[in-house]
């Protein structure tokens, strides 16, 4: 049953990104470029409103503590994120973005998801020097989180609750989605050509 209800859930996902336009490199372009802002809105509101209801699902017990999962922090992990911002501007996709525009039939979205296996195999050939290097070795002790989170096992880098300061942020990035203009960049948008 699970696994029919992940196939069920990252296919409504893929449709939501679809329906967005987070499958379509032009529009990605145009909210990197400060253009089009409407798919970053989408996203700012996204996160917001997923945190509000986490961390408040947490603090009134409608939301287990122990499904949180924290990823270690680790210097390796910036210059990845450097790495996969600088792709994404270059191609117009993330690697959920790109999967989802492959199964819309964008030719260009094959070619990205077969240069990200690519690159995932050559980390995994090259793995034993990069942890050799130290770019793997935890940062701040490792799975950390902003605030402590009440009844996990993770540290807090402050003393303020995770919970709390999880629903200002996500309150916060709900605000700036909603006051966020349109366009930054200024001036009148151009006509879009055609990724493929």
């Amino acid at each position: 049953m699970q696994i029919v209800l992940a196939i069920a859930i990252g296919a409504a996902f893929g449709a939501v990104l679809d329906r967005i336009g987070a499958t379509n490199p032009n529009w990605i372009g145009g909210m990197l470029t400060l253009r089009r802002l409407h798919l970053m809105k989408t996203i700012l509101l996204a996160i917001g409103t997923g945190s509000i209801l986490m961390f408040g699902g947490q603090m009134v017990g409608l939301v287990d503590v122990g499904h949180m999962s924290v990823k270690a922090a680790y210097v390796g992990v910036f210059i990845g994120g450097l790495m996969l911002g600088a792709g994404w501007a270059a191609s117009g996709y993330c690697p959920g973005t790109g999967v989802c525009a492959a199964a819309t039939g964008r030719k260009d979205a094959l070619f990205f998801i077969l240069g990200g296996l690519l690159g995932a195999a050559a980390y995994m050939v090259t793995y034993p020097a990069w942890k050799a290097s130290g770019l793997l070795t935890d940062l701040a002790g490792g799975k950390v989180t902003l605030g402590t989170v009440p009844g996990s096992s993770y540290d807090g880098l402050m003393a303020m609750s995770g919970d709390i300061l999880g629903i200002i942020l996500g309150v916060v990035f709900v605000v700036v989605a909603f006051v966020l203009p349109d366009s930054l960049a200024g001036g009148q948008q151009t006509a879009e050509v055609p990724a493929e």
